[in-house]
């Protein structure tokens, strides 16, 4: 059982010693602990006190890419070098790094795919009273949409076992914490939560410029995440408040029409008729948006089939030479025609799909 912690890094040379020296290097019930950086772009000298602290596995984006596409490398990073479970944490110490063994517990007793630290975030002094009550309200909206339960929504301290992360596909720009539990929760993963501690504030988060920025990007990554997962439900409410709004002032014109006075109030029809139009269009998008999301449920399946058969080839190219093993090729072969079936028994139905 090998467990891996990755730390996304973007100019993080004054914590990143501290944070590195707190993980645990020894775990009961894991076999090894490893260290993985994800060094989006620094301009200082982030990579250097990696390596000096002894840092076991390093990658590098050339330019900054942002927290969700690091997490991204840092999960096929971490794939790639053979994690069982991977633990998440921030380069600014935030987090309490003797705290892991507690977030992996749920994963290694078998009671969940993806466990959540809990920051507790009404005792830490340094978040004001507004944070504390914009943390709580949006948690709680997030558990509605996702269908977990999960006290700490933004918690970026998580721990995910290797099907999950082989299973999560993280498509934000912005932050992965809210949409990996949007994508959980419609993919029926195990969500746990466990509390955890967290340290002294050391520096002011650069994921946002200030609250409204942060408020304003983690509404439009929950609208984007929720339409992608529930078009049917998000198109069919938005068509059934312009069919109900067009009806409004279609009744009042033949209201008026049958008191005798309908001429004078035409634009009323004109309205309605424009409103409902609106509405029957939304609807007819909403079914369009449903098939779709069949499709891309599709290949979302033959992605993770494909991340297997790399994960695979790649085993087996570090293995065979050393052990005398030849490449399997029937077995990749099969491996191969398993994947992309799905994609083909859709095209052969014009793109429809039953898929569950």
């Amino acid at each position: 059982m090998k467990l891996i912690v990755q730390i996304p890094c973007y100019n993080e040379e004054g914590t990143l010693a501290r944070t590195v020296r707190d993980i645990p290097r020894v775990i009961a019930g894991v076999d090894s602990v490893e260290v993985l950086i994800v060094d989006d772009g620094s301009r200082d000298r982030t990579v250097e006190v990696a390596r000096d602290c002894g840092v076991d596995h390093i990658v590098r984006h050339p330019n900054n890419k942002g927290l969700a596409r690091s997490f991204r490398t840092g999960l096929e990073a971490c794939l790639r070098h053979g994690a069982d479970i991977i633990v998440n944490t921030d380069g600014d110490n935030q987090y309490a790094g003797a705290d892991i063994p507690k977030l992996i517990q749920p994963i290694l007793d078998g009671r969940a795919d993806i466990v959540v630290g809990d920051r507790q975030t009404d005792g830490i002094a340094h978040f004001s009273w507004l944070k504390k009550k914009l943390q709580r309200f949006g948690s709680a909206f997030v558990r509605q949409l996702s269908g977990t339960q999960v006290p700490d929504a933004v918690s970026g301290f998580r721990a995910l076992s290797r099907e999950a992360a082989l299973r999560i596909n993280i498509v934000t720009s912005f932050s992965y914490t809210i949409e990996m539990l949007i994508q959980a929760g419609n993919k029926r993963m195990a969500v746990a939560s466990v509390p955890i501690a967290t340290n002294g504030k050391l520096r002011e988060s650069r994921l946002f410029r200030n609250m409204p920025v942060f408020l304003a990007r983690s509404a439009e990554t929950i609208a984007r995440m929720y339409a992608m997962y529930r078009p049917l439900k998000v198109f069919s409410a938005l068509g059934a408040i312009l069919l109900l709004a067009g009806a409004a002032p279609i009744v009042r014109f033949l209201y008026f029409y049958f008191a005798g006075d309908g001429s004078g109030h035409v634009q009323s029809l004109i309205l309605g008729g424009v409103l409902i139009l609106a509405g029957s269009m939304t609807l007819l998008i909403g079914l369009l948006a449903d098939l779709i999301n069949f499709n891309r449920r599709l290949i979302e399946t033959t992605l993770e089939k494909v991340s297997r058969i790399e994960l695979s080839l790649s085993r087996q190219d570090k293995d065979g030479p050393a052990h005398g093993k030849p490449l399997d090729t029937a077995a990749v072969r099969r491996a191969l025609d398993e994947a992309v079936r799905p994609m083909a028994a859709a095209g052969g139905r014009g793109g429809q799909s039953d898929a569950p």
